[in-house]
């Protein structure tokens, strides 16, 4: 059959099961949104305030389904809006499709209105990009994007259309959803080696990140875990593999870890690293991090063997299938000694925050967050020391209900991800957890919550400083408060009105507590603000650069 690129466009993201997208309209995409028109009743497009909360809100879809997520925009600013959500998603390994409309063919590389090169821009941050020039390379082009973007280590693809190629006809056909390429079997001798080595270690303990998630190996992982007694910790983008209150769950590692956590790597015989990194927040002196055990590490990308961390043995390939074949291979043990200076150590050097009944103190906020809104929610954070109270006080129970930006870092991540976590999953309680210097990025976006009637729940951890910077300014730099104290006057409450959402300000445990339950009932938005301490610390912190030796605990 015969159709023009719009419909072509909309036809490969129908046969790859996409339901659902996030962007904005402009002239160079005016035909898209004209197709879009005719599709509506397949393929749901929510319209958010900016570009950026757009590419954010497809990144949390990715993340909470485990989809590819997918964001249009039209060129020039639109593509150029999307460049912050692109690299989140990329540092992340996050799945997801950008799709950019452009300038006709005859007008690219003349400055025409509103034309950049985006595939030069996003080149660093893209697994891979394309420009389509021929309608007739459209649809393998768009079913290509999808492959690479779920295959081996996910990660964002841009597609870049100019006008005309959206407007051209061509002949089309169907085709079946692209499968994923398979990466390569580990070989049997290097599974047997490593199940020896765990077999025959007394002090193992397992460190994982996003790649276990990202393979869907939470499960096989878990099995591993419990059926040899292996303690484990985990990076920020781990959080939820294995359930709070697990005693074989030592917690959070690295700059706000526990310091059990980091201990017990260094006094382990036998460190497993899967699907994670060794990035300078876990391995903060990566010459001198776990230097007493053989380390082993799986990862689907051998770009990570030896990068950050020097290594004694690896196994390439998708932690799922990996440890699949690898948990047949292991024997069960209890490693009662191992688990006994565990929990000796955890109750000496963990840090513990104290409690308070007339003041809003981070951690029991979380514990109210999820005593009250159940465990299942989903929570989505910002980027700031709210990100970490979050983290290190999770009860997430599984992976892909603890959204946050690990590797970027991105301030204004939150809000995008829980409406895009909120589309994925009507019904489920969404909790936005932000900072009020992140919040400002874009707060913009509680107009499009307002719009689809999502009843997100933004909770603002508002200190009036910016948080983390101020932290350290205070710790490193002398208490020289350089513009980290903006001196803000925006009232929350009111702005949320504004925006058609309910706003409530609470200073004490109590009025929180309250705010929580009416807004669990709310059908659209909330944000619920809280007015912080300025001097509350993330604690327990290593410097950068240094040990677990140097940990900050007051």
């Amino acid at each position: 059959m015969k159709l023009n690129g719009s419909q072509i466009l909309m036809e490969v993201l129908l046969e790859q099961g996409v339901d659902t997208i996030f962007g904005y309209p402009g002239g160079a995409v005016l035909n898209i949104y004209d197709a879009l028109y005719d599709y509506k009743d397949r393929i749901r497009h929510i319209l958010t305030a900016h570009e950026q909360g757009a590419s954010h809100a497809a990144d949390g879809y990715a993340r909470a389904t485990g989809k590819t997520g997918v964001v249009l925009a039209t060129s020039g600013p639109g593509a150029t809006n999307l460049v912050t959500g692109i690299a989140t998603a990329y540092m992340d390994s996050i799945p997801m499709v950008a799709i950019t409309g452009n300038v006709g063919t005859a007008l690219l590389g003349k400055d025409s209105f509103q034309e950049v090169y985006i595939t030069g821009i996003t080149m660093p941050i893209t697994k891979h990009n394309y420009v389509v020039r021929d309608v007739n390379q459209l649809a393998d082009t768009l079913r290509s994007a999808f492959r690479i973007a779920k295959s081996d280590r996910p990660g964002p693809v841009l597609v870049d259309i100019p006008k005309d190629v959206t407007a051209a006809f061509c002949d089309f056909t169907k085709s079946t959803p692209c499968e994923a390429k398979k990466p390569p079997v580990a070989d049997e001798k290097d599974l047997q080696d490593i199940a020896d080595l765990i077999n025959n270690s007394k002090r193992p303990v397992l460190l994982y990140g996003g790649g276990v998630v990202a393979s869907g190996a939470s499960s096989c992982v878990t099995k591993l875990i419990e059926k040899s007694h292996i303690p484990s910790c985990h990076t920020i983008m781990g959080t939820g593999v294995l359930g709070y209150g697990d005693p074989l769950n030592l917690g959070l590692i690295g700059m706000h870890g526990n310091v059990s956590s980091s201990r017990m790597v260094e006094k382990a015989d036998l460190l497993l690293a899967v699907g994670m990194r060794f990035s300078d927040r876990v391995a903060t002196n990566a010459e001198k991090f776990a230097r007493s055990p053989k380390i082993v590490h799986i990862d689907i990308d051998p770009a990570e063997i030896n990068k950050n961390v020097q290594i004694d043995y690896s196994l390439i390939g998708d932690v799922k299938e990996v440890f699949e074949h690898l948990l047949p291979l292991i024997k069960e043990q209890q490693r009662e000694s191992w688990a006994s200076e565990i929990a000796a150590l955890q109750a000496k050097v963990d840090y513990q925050p104290l409690c308070c009944d007339d003041a809003l103190k981070p951690p029991q906020v979380i514990a109210d967050i999820y005593e009250i809104l159940g465990e299942d929610i989903i929570m989505a954070t910002d980027v700031g020391q709210h990100q970490m109270w979050a983290a290190q006080y999770s009860k997430a129970n599984d992976p892909r209900r603890f959204l946050t930006s690990g590797g970027l870092g991105t301030m204004g991540f939150g809000y995008g991800a829980a409406i895009g976590a909120a589309c994925a999953f009507p019904g489920k309680k969404i909790v936005h957890v932000t900072g009020d210097g992140s919040f400002h990025m874009n707060l913009n976006e509680i107009c499009t919550a307002v719009s689809e009637e999502l009843p997100i729940i933004t909770v603002i951890f508002n200190n009036q400083v910016l948080g983390m910077v101020h932290q350290w300014q205070k710790s490193f730099y002398h208490s020289r408060y350089s513009f980290t104290e903006p001196n803000r006057k925006t009232d929350f409450v009111l702005l949320a009105e504004a925006f058609g959402a309910k706003g409530v300000r609470c200073t004490t445990p109590e009025e929180f507590q309250s705010a929580l339950k009416n807004a669990a009932t709310n059908n659209g938005p909330t944000v619920i603000e809280l007015m912080m301490c300025t001097d509350e610390r993330v604690l327990p912190m290593i410097p950068a650069g240094l040990t677990i030796d140097d940990v900050i605990m007051e």
